[in-house]
């Protein structure tokens, strides 16, 4: 009941604020048209379809705030009054009383008032989204030394809100594999499900704190990337604090480019970063949207990347990353064949699938984008070609994989912004192709000699006895199976000792019978 009610409440949220106009035209039919009047009677119209729609996604809660986060990276993809609502989802998503962020933080801290845990404490908040709202403060460590720190406090109620919408996105995704094999070879209830996933773990900050540190060692020492400190003494479940940063939001690309920011360099480190997360580390920011985004203008870190918001990250196997390295890699070479190759190889179609139909078809998708600048390729055209595809070969959606396709997207949409002639292709080529060197070559031996080396130092000392132990095994088991050999030898001679005489006198027999018949 509490499902059926909450598909009504949507429902009513879209007829309410005009949205059936806007994205159900093609469906537009007198009966439509009259229950929208109907379940919204007295609803105004007047303010723009941009403005509508925000305020829809605002209303309907984290889940549909996050979707439209996602739409507004696609400018390429949405009319521009669209575009710029959707952008203020980003991080002016309406904050929650600040009253109530200090009563969250002092029961966090075992009711100790807001003065004692922080020197100052700002209580105007200086970012609102869908999960979350920032305060920025200064503390006094342990040690005595003063920091500038920025104060991530966790919206009330945000878990009944959200398992609500998960509960009917589960229901809709079990209605979709049982009345649709389309919507079966999708796995709609396994997205769903790592959807799930990523957004409790959004709810618990200790997490998003260790995210951010996880990532900020493995950021050190590429120079292009700023990861915000964690004070963990300060961290709770509901509250994080980190390292205040100074930047420019990347979305400021006027003020950006006004200060002698390269924008162009600026697109290929976002590629760099971007692609080492996810090939040299299998840890990657899973939630790059402009607003998690900054740009350093400080004289030491000049034109750096600044990241924030740590609550949503993706893992990859070691398999994961090889077998996307290799697609990659095949991709840029247009080494159709063995892109096809690796989809069977992987379980990802059929294995009867015949390589040169396959091989033919991404060929036919993927060909026409090369060698043409960002702003020329259309991602959704490609999508939506490959879908077909998909469909046709029996594709299977590899759920794991569903936040990097998101990231993708993301970060598409980024490059696109910041320079629309990069080409993505040749600024990626070079660093999959090293990356590929490594797995396979010396330095990859060497260093996989090293990981071993603590296990094997324990082993060494004990191969010769398990060497002699090995041995006398094998001995044991040969000494074993000669014996059961004979054994059955001794069988099969004892029973031909039996049957000898018996076929000696029928021999015998056969013999004095012939003799008889010729007397």
């Amino acid at each position: 009941m509490k499902k059926f009610l909450r598909g009504w409440a949507i429902l009513w949220v879209v007829f309410r604020y005009g949205l059936d106009e806007l994205v159900l035209t093609q469906f537009r039919s007198r009966p439509v048209a009259l229950l929208a009047r109907t379940l919204s009677i007295g609803r105004d119209l007047s303010a723009p379809r941009g403005q509508r729609l925000r305020e829809a996604l605002e209303q309907l809660g984290p889940i549909f705030v996050k979707f439209g986060q996602v739409l507004s990276t696609r400018r390429d993809l949405l009319p521009p009054d669209i575009a710029d609502e959707l952008a203020r989802l980003q991080d002016r998503v309406p904050p929650f009383d600040s009253a109530v962020a200090v009563a969250i933080i002092e029961k966090a801290f075992d009711g100790q008032p807001i003065e004692t845990i922080f020197t100052t404490f700002e209580r105007t908040p200086v970012a609102s989204a869908s999960i979350a709202q920032v305060h920025f403060a200064t503390l006094t460590d342990k040690y005595g030394q003063h920091h500038e720190v920025a104060v991530k406090v966790l919206r009330p109620g945000m878990l009944k809100v959200i398992e609500k919408d998960l509960d009917l996105m589960h229901m809709l995704a079990g209605w979709l594999e049982k009345v649709s094999a389309e919507g079966k070879r999708l796995k709609p209830r396994q997205v769903v499900a790592e959807f799930d996933t990523y957004l409790h773990d959004e709810l618990d900050l200790m997490r998003e704190a260790a995210n951010a540190a996880q990532l900020r060692r493995n950021m050190a020492g590429l120079d292009l990337v700023l990861i915000p400190e964690v004070f963990w003494d300060y961290c709770r479940t509901e509250v994080m604090v980190m390292q205040r940063m100074k930047g420019v939001p990347i979305s400021q690309m006027e003020t950006l480019c006004a200060r002698g920011v390269d924008m162009a360099q600026l697109a290929r480190d976002g590629v760099t970063i971007f692609f080492t997360q996810v090939f040299r580390d299998g840890f990657f920011h899973g939630d790059m949207h402009p607003g998690n985004i900054q740009v350093s203008l400080e004289p030491q870190t000049f034109g750096r990347f600044i990241s924030l918001d740590f609550g949503i990250v993706g893992t990859l196997t070691d398999f994961d990353k090889e077998y996307l390295a290799q697609n990659f890699t095949a991709f840029f070479r247009r080494d159709y064949k063995r892109i096809a190759e690796l989809h069977i190889e992987s379980g990802w179609v059929p294995a009867d699938t015949r390589v040169a139909e396959l091989e033919a078809a991404v060929r036919t998708v993927c060909e026409p984008y090369f060698d043409r600048p960002l702003k020329e390729i259309s991602l959704g055209m490609v999508l939506m070609r490959l879908f077909q595809i998909s469909r046709r070969f029996q594709v299977e959606i590899q759920p794991q994989l569903v936040l990097l396709q998101k990231t993708l997207l993301n970060i598409e949409g980024l490059g696109r912004q910041l320079d629309p002639d990069m080409d993505l292709w040749s600024t990626a080529k070079p660093f999959l192709e090293k990356w590929m060197t490594e797995q396979v070559g010396p330095k990859r031996f060497l260093q996989e000699l090293r990981n071993e080396a603590p296990r094997y130092a324990q082993i060494f000392p004990a191969l010769p006895r398990l060497l002699h132990g090995f041995l006398q095994q094998q001995g044991l088991g040969q000494r074993e199976e000669l014996q059961r050999l004979l054994e059955e030898q001794r069988r099969t001679n004892r029973l031909l000792g039996a049957l000898l005489p018996l076929l000696l006198g029928f021999l015998l027999g056969v013999l004095l019978m012939q003799l008889y018949m010729r007397w």
